[in-house]
């Protein structure tokens, strides 16, 4: 919009289909890397579980404690042997396709979300100022969620990991961090549900927005202004 190459551009395609093209083509960049993370982690944790049988992590188990006793006998009082066999307890009771579904799902749905909010404000402001002064209200919550992800995991079960996956802005990363410890279905259908029902009002607003804005040169925008845009009919 800057240089104005964005007239010669809609002149092929419609702001609508512009926006779309941008956004899916983005998330599809990153949907491949995260299904390269997920083959790296499907490799690993595979071959974690076989390396640490129950008998191999006893054995571990064992000979540090022997290693601790050698080097100080009171650390060696104080350490628990079956610590190692508890870790990978741990990790054989995770609920992995769920824990990947939910990956992929708030994934998608977050970064639908965000971008087409983004991709708005983007097409709202005529400079990068003026970008930088509407971007913090929209990411706010975002850098909020991963303020929480620490109180969330000490109490997984509190009013403010409730809430913070509930909260559709915040959803996408609070409740990756609740998932992991097991949540009631009715929680993670009720915030899913919601995401989706934001994502798509984002959306439709988005594209009003950008079909509007997109054009618009010289004119500083404000809230008013926005909601204003909104009220356009197609």
């Amino acid at each position: 919009k800057k240089s104005r190459i964005i007239e010669v551009i809609i002149s092929s395609v419609k702001p609508s289909q512009l926006m779309a093209g941008k956004i899916i083509g983005t998330a599809l960049v990153g949907l491949t890397q995260v299904a390269i993370w997920i083959v790296l982690g499907v490799v690993v944790l595979i071959g974690v579980q076989a390396f640490f049988t129950p008998e191999s992590a006893q054995e571990m188990g064992q000979s540090l404690m022997e290693t601790q006793s050698q080097m100080n006998p009171a650390m060696a009082q104080a350490a628990d042997q079956n610590k190692v066999m508890e870790v990978m307890e741990m990790i054989g009771n995770l609920n992995l396709p769920l824990i990947l579904f939910s990956f992929v799902f708030y994934f998608l749905a977050g970064y639908l979300l965000y971008s087409s909010l983004l991709g708005a404000v983007g097409a709202a402001v005529d400079n990068d100022e003026d970008s930088q002064q509407m971007v913090l209200p929209v990411t706010f919550p975002l850098i909020l969620s991963i303020m929480l992800l620490f109180p969330i995991a000490r109490n997984p079960e509190g009013p403010v990991a409730f809430w913070a996956s509930i909260i559709p802005f915040t959803a996408p990363v609070a409740m990756l961090a609740r998932v992991p410890y097991g949540i009631p279905t009715w929680e993670l259908l009720l915030s899913m549900f919601l995401l989706i029902l934001t994502t798509v009002g984002a959306i439709a607003a988005a594209a009003k927005i950008y079909r509007v804005g997109l054009l618009m040169y010289g004119k500083k925008v404000n809230i008013k202004e926005l909601i204003k845009w909104l009220r356009y009919k197609n």
